[in-house]
């Protein structure tokens, strides 16, 4: 990842993004970071929408530290949360019943 100065930058945006490659660029003021410039290549919309939104980032960072202090969950155990409250299987188990 690089770093440009905002009040250094000697090249048009249209430059700087032309550049990238694979790499990131960015921006800062005072060594403080502003902005940044990042490739989008395999990158869809709605990825890069939620990475940016407040909501989003809360609920990864709250996993995050509940996965930190030990409390996580076994596919199984989720399974049993989800669908054994309401008696009724996942829909692949009920799919595999119907044949």
């Amino acid at each position: 990842m690089k770093t440009l100065d905002l009040w250094n930058a000697s090249s048009t945006l249209g430059d700087y993004v032309a550049a990238l490659g694979s790499d990131s660029i960015v921006v800062t003021s005072k060594k403080k970071p502003l902005a940044a410039l990042v490739p989008l290549k395999n990158v869809d919309r709605e990825s890069l929408a939620l990475s940016m939104d407040p909501a989003f980032l809360g609920i990864v960072r709250r996993a995050r530290a509940e996965a930190k202090r030990g409390k996580v969950y076994s596919l199984d155990a989720l399974k049993r949360e989800a669908f054994g409250a309401i008696g009724r299987r996942p829909i692949k188990d009920r799919q595999k019943g119907a044949r």
